[in-house]
């Protein structure tokens, strides 16, 4: 009769209720966490995608290293993917990708170092990961380039 009573018929109608959402809730958190774990075994799991990748790291490491200051390092590197796509990163996330891979390499005791480069000869043709790294290198746009 539109009157909630919270004495003897409304209480259990209430308590009926209350279970059944309940119910529903419990039944919407396992097939969220059935479908996380599907999308986990096929590779994605979910989130921003990193600003700072791999390579734009061991690069950082690299001339953090030889003593550039971290915020010359963040301008020098662009974001490749993402809305902020060919922009600089901040320094915020710079210095917490560094801590990161310190940690990281405090935990495997090895060093973070680029990895080094076999000198090729002049006329001796390029490997498959070179000729990548060469496409990848000049797909991005010149650092110097607004300064010209």
């Amino acid at each position: 009769m539109g009157i909630y009573d919270p004495n003897g018929m409304g209480a259990m109608f209430f308590a009926v209720l209350a279970v059944a959402g309940q119910i529903e809730r419990n039944y919407i958190r396992e097939k969220t966490l059935e479908g996380q774990v599907i999308a986990a075994s096929k590779g994605n799991h979910g989130g921003r995608p990193k600003v700072i990748d791999d390579d734009m790291l061991t690069f950082a490491v690299a001339l953090k290293d030889k003593g550039v200051p971290v915020p010359e390092i963040a301008r020098k590197l662009t974001i490749k993917v993402g809305k902020n796509a060919g922009k600089s990163p901040s320094v915020a996330s710079l210095y917490r990708a560094l801590a990161e891979a310190e940690a990281a390499a405090a935990d495997d005791g090895l060093p973070m170092r680029p990895k080094p480069v076999r000198i090729r000869q002049p006329g001796e043709p390029l490997t498959a990961e070179e000729i990548e790294l060469r496409e990848r290198l000049q797909t991005q746009p010149h650092l110097n380039a607004e300064l010209r």
